[in-house]
């Protein structure tokens, strides 16, 4: 039995955040009624001629910069010609032989260790429009708007040898272009959508196998499952015998399956040539030294700086910083309770996403706020509430009955700390349940957590845990 190696190169399209379109004034915004935002440019109408976008071109070099690769001072623009339905000028503007950027690298956290990808190139290029499928009564309907949309093209290496590792890479750049402010990465909206190049090959070879392209998948739990199936159909061709065929395939989510679209084209079917209305796109040493010195904190620093500061473990550090709004919610609630122990990444990364997750909404959407969740995680640390009541706190305060300290009050919820109260509570429980009390003496002292128990039932849950622990020791053991 052959054991097969799977390689796996990622390019990804990110809508860069600009207003206008990359060669037009034609708004990018997203929702309006179709064919209503593109302009003659767009369209190539006779006569007109594109303008570049600076800030498009600004926002490219700030990711070649974030990535450490090199920022060209000069590249050029390119004409891609095809004919489809959603492209009216008949060619794509892009680049081809000099992209804005080249090389670079992003590091994943992955279960075997880090691992750096390479990438090839980063380029720009105008997006084409959007074929509609739906309510045509069986024909299909166009609509323009997305026409000349700005893009970045991200390239990587074939260096990624599984679906696991393809996920996390696109996490890790979907979470890099939002830090640098430079794509929304809605992938909903097609602002962040991947084309996911796969082939395998016996383990141990060096040379590539025949290579499949799986087009505009948007979104990570897609990718994976396109990407299992695509590996296991191809293995399933060679290993009955068959040659997998260099094409282009759809990934059908329904139906779990990939299906070919069409043949994989090679750069020369697309008659590349210099745009000539374009000409050549320069981006200055001052204009790189200005976004050098912008450049904000990046994942990979902050992501360092979590564990250095606040003593995180590497699993937390990275889901909390898996997306700046949950980084930025970590630190802001950090701030509110001036909390220098971890249990503030603990209510983060277990009862809140717990409740995102069921509630199906973002952090950003929280009626829990960063300064409510650490305001309780004040209550927690001066013993005012104990962590089982604070999660009876929590879910008041998610379903938008007040703050920590009204709720408190009004459920009549602070924690018993006064050590007489506790130390009878804990005589009757220990006169309730001798057996308990003479496995206990006998050295089993897992029971002891049986007789807490019995007495945080008894106090409904308002006894501090530390007293009742120690009360109930020293009466059993002396």
């Amino acid at each position: 039995m052959v054991a097969w190696e799977t390689v796996i190169g990622l390019e990804v399209h990110a809508q860069l955040m600009t207003r206008s379109k990359i060669f037009s004034g034609a708004s990018t915004a997203y929702g309006a009624e179709a064919n209503t935002q593109a302009c003659a440019v767009d369209i190539g109408l006779p006569g007109v001629l594109p303008v570049m976008n600076r800030q498009a071109a600004l926002m490219a070099a700030r990711f070649g910069l974030a990535v450490g690769g090199s920022v060209n001072p000069v590249s050029v623009f390119a004409r891609k010609n095809y004919f489809y339905p959603d492209l009216p000028k008949g060619y794509q503007i892009s680049q081809y032989e000099i992209p804005v950027v080249s090389g670079g690298s992003l590091e994943i956290h992955t279960a075997a260790g880090d691992k750096t990808i390479r990438l090839t190139r980063a380029h720009l290029e105008e997006d084409a429009g959007k074929s509609l499928h739906e309510d045509f009564h069986g024909m299909t309907g166009i609509d323009l708007n997305r026409a000349g949309t700005p893009l970045l093209e991200i390239v990587s290496e074939p260096d990624l040898r599984s679906p696991a590792e393809a996920v996390t890479y696109l996490r890790k750049l979907h979470s890099l272009v939002r830090t640098l402010e430079i794509c929304d990465g809605n992938m909903q909206e097609g602002s962040f959508r991947c084309d996911a190049n796969i082939s395998i090959r016996p383990q141990g070879e060096t040379t590539l196998g025949t290579r499949t392209e799986l087009k505009n998948i948007n979104s990570f739990r897609f990718v994976e499952r396109a990407l299992h199936h695509e590996i296991a159909r191809q293995i399933t061709v060679l290993e009955d015998g068959g040659e997998v065929v260099q094409e282009t395939r759809l990934y059908d989510p329904d139906r779990d399956l990939t299906r070919s679209m069409r043949s994989k084209e090679e750069a020369h079917d697309y008659r590349y040539f210099p745009d000539p209305d374009l000409p050549p796109l320069v981006i200055d040493a001052h204009d790189l030294e200005v976004l050098r010195n912008e450049l904000p904190e990046l994942p990979d620093a902050r992501l360092a700086r979590f564990i250095a500061d606040y003593r995180l473990s590497m699993d937390d550090a990275l889901q909390l910083n898996s997306q700046k709004e949950i980084a930025d919610y970590y630190e802001e609630t950090v701030s509110c309770a001036n909390d220098e122990t971890r249990l503030t990444a603990n209510w983060v990364t277990g009862e809140l996403m717990s409740w995102l997750n069921r509630s199906d909404i973002a952090i950003t959407d929280s009626p829990v706020t960063p300064a409510m969740l650490g305001q309780l995680v004040c209550r927690i640390q001066d013993q005012t509430i104990s962590g089982k009541i604070a999660k009876e706190v929590f879910e008041a305060m998610w379903a938008s009955e007040g703050d920590v300290d009204s709720i408190i009050t009004a459920r009549g919820l602070t924690q018993i700390t006064d050590t007489g109260a506790i130390e009878q509570t804990v005589s009757e429980v220990i006169a309730r349940f001798p057996d308990q009390v003479a496995q206990v003496r006998a050295g089993e002292d897992k029971v002891i957590g049986f007789l807490v128990g019995q007495v945080m039932k008894a106090t409904s849950g308002k006894a501090n845990p530390q007293a009742v622990n120690e009360i109930l020791k020293r009466q059993l053991l002396g």
